[in-house]
């Protein structure tokens, strides 16, 4: 059981995907787009659609640019902002909730655990709701996977993906997000995301090369319940331009997600088990489950 109760951004999460199938966030680089511009491009965001309001960066997201920023988008939008934390000065008191991450294909233990250590008093002490959240990092990895010194998992290796997503489940994580890094020239490939998505039952977000409407809808009907896009936003123009540009993507995004909700599931084939069961010379699993069973029932009848 995991040490914190899902808290409203998670449930608001979870709700928006079982009642549509899909769920947009909108990520905001503060270093990128300070204050007023950072303001203008949440707003435009969430009228166009995006469910969620991301906040971070690999670099420059901290300080006084950071709190100012999340306070300016505050004013602007009623939805969630969530951090999207780069280490663990890009926490602010302003935000909503932030993703709990731990880095699962860093070669250093800094990423895995020093800074979650570092974080986890100052994320209590500011009343934050965090949310355990397995991340990782697929090629090319971008900046991100600069800063964390990743071993990027190979775009088109589904199966070393899909293992490490199902590792950061049993490791307590309640959302996954495979990241291919802001700006990278493509996303990973449809069976790799379709591949993760096997193995969880929990939510399962995608950023990364994220570009066209068309393609936020296949990366939905592959499987992944979400897309976070930052870079694709990062445009010139005014509030309309954004506005418009975020609407083509919210309308793929949920197209694709009622689309696949109807179907149950995956449009695209079912990846087949990427991890068989275990299978022990002369065990019965049948005669283990009725010894359970019997005494089960031999208990029951001694209260």
């Amino acid at each position: 059981m995991n040490g914190c109760k899902i808290g409203k951004a998670e449930q608001y999460i979870r709700d928006v995907i079982r009642r549509d199938g899909s769920i947009l966030f909108s990520l905001i680089d503060p270093d990128k787009l300070p204050f007023e511009k950072g303001a203008m491009m949440a707003k435009a965001s969430v009228d166009g659609g995006a469910d969620v309001i991301l906040v971070g960066g690999s670099i420059g997201a901290q300080g006084i640019v950071l709190d100012k920023t999340v306070k300016m988008i505050r004013e602007k939008v009623n939805v969630p902002i969530i951090l999207f934390p780069g280490n663990v000065g890009t926490i602010t008191p302003y935000a909503d909730a932030t993703y709990f991450m731990y880095l699962m294909n860093s070669r250093e233990v800094y990423w895995m655990s020093t800074v979650q250590i570092q974080g986890a008093p100052i994320i209590k002490r500011m009343g934050i709701e965090p949310i355990p959240t397995g991340y990782i990092i697929i090629e090319p990895g971008k900046a991100v996977g600069w800063i964390s010194n990743a071993n990027p998992v190979p775009r088109t290796r589904g199966d070393l993906a899909a293992a490490t997503a199902l590792a950061a489940q049993y490791m307590g994580a309640r959302m996954i997000i495979t990241d291919a890094g802001s700006g990278a020239e493509q996303h990973a490939s449809l069976k790799l995301i379709s591949a993760v998505k096997s193995q969880l039952n929990i939510p399962y977000v995608y950023g990364g090369g994220v570009k066209t409407p068309k393609q936020a809808a296949q990366i939905i009907e592959a499987g992944a319940d979400g897309i976070q896009i930052g870079t694709a936003f990062e445009i010139d123009g005014d509030y309309n331009t954004i506005k418009k540009k975020v609407a083509a993507m919210a309308k793929a995004v949920k197209a694709a997600g009622a689309k696949k909700k109807k179907n149950g599931g995956h449009l695209v084939e079912k990846t087949k088990k990427l991890i068989p069961l275990l299978r022990i010379p002369g065990f019965d699993r049948s005669k283990l489950l009725k010894h359970w069973k019997t005494k089960k029932n031999s208990k029951k009848k001694r209260k």
